[in-house]
């Protein structure tokens, strides 16, 4: 199963960072926060990422493009032009960049991901949360729901999507941006989607957020995997804090490889 990974937004939140490069090429400890969402997938055998770029993408482009070298031993013989590989710490990863536009929306880099894709069900997650939710745990649970699409619902306090989820239900009643201090599920990211999203995919105008899961609860077509562990975004530079105290304190909870 191949992993979208969203890459391509401003990250206007964290512009002590992102002035440079997208929101997630900025390292915690010492990698991309990219890097570490794509361990995450690949803890649990998810090795084939669809990463769609846009803000500064060509050093996402870069980075994997260079990636062989930074992994290795290497001697460089520049008399010759050649390069002698001594050891190698290579990830089993097929990355595939995809340029989706400056501009692009959420939906819009989604739809031209299934688009190169085709038809077959995909995980997605956006470029700047990390958590240790169980991924295979999370795709099994998507096929038993039948539905399009499987969100990650967690309860951390915050400024993102909520929805409202009856305790003995799996699907979304609703869905809409966070207001004030509701004590309820929000969107964490880390989807399941199957093809048949795109018919909720207008262009590349569509706000993920906004118009397609709102009409995805309504139809019946959103499911909720309840996520009651670790989970964390990277909106701020204050949450950039948090994640490389976590790091730095030898703790990461989400480091599950």
């Amino acid at each position: 199963m191949k992993v979208v990974i969203l890459a391509g937004g401003y990250g206007t939140r964290l512009s002590e960072e992102t002035g440079i490069k997208p929101k997630p090429m900025v390292e915690i400890g010492g990698r991309p926060i990219l890097w570490h969402i794509m361990k995450i997938y690949a803890a649990h055998g998810l090795n084939d990422f669809v990463i769609c770029c846009g803000y500064k993408g060509e050093l996402i482009f870069e980075y994997f493009a260079n990636y062989y070298a930074y992994a290795s031993d290497v001697t460089f013989n520049l008399k010759e032009n050649t390069m002698e590989i001594h050891r190698s710490d290579m990830e089993p990863w097929r990355v595939t960049c995809l340029n989706t536009g400056l501009n692009t929306f959420t939906g819009g880099r989604i739809k031209r991901a299934i688009e190169f894709i085709g038809d077959e069900t995909i995980c997605m997650t956006y470029g700047d949360g990390v958590c240790d939710v169980n991924v295979q745990d999370l795709i099994a649970f998507h096929h038993s729901q039948h539905t399009l699409a499987t969100v990650t619902a967690v309860i951390p306090p915050g400024r993102y999507g909520v929805f409202n989820l009856e305790e003995d239900q799996h699907q979304v009643q609703n869905f809409r941006e966070k207001q004030g201090r509701d004590n309820v599920y929000i969107n964490g990211g880390f989807f399941v989607l199957e093809p048949g999203v795109t018919e909720y995919l207008k262009d590349d105008s569509t706000v993920w957020e906004l118009g397609p899961l709102e009409v995805l609860a309504e139809a019946g077509e959103l499911s909720a995997f309840r996520h009651m562990g670790f989970w964390q975004s990277m909106d701020t530079l204050a949450d950039k804090h948090v994640l490389q105290t976590l790091w730095d304190n030898g703790t990461p909870p989400w480091k599950i490889w």
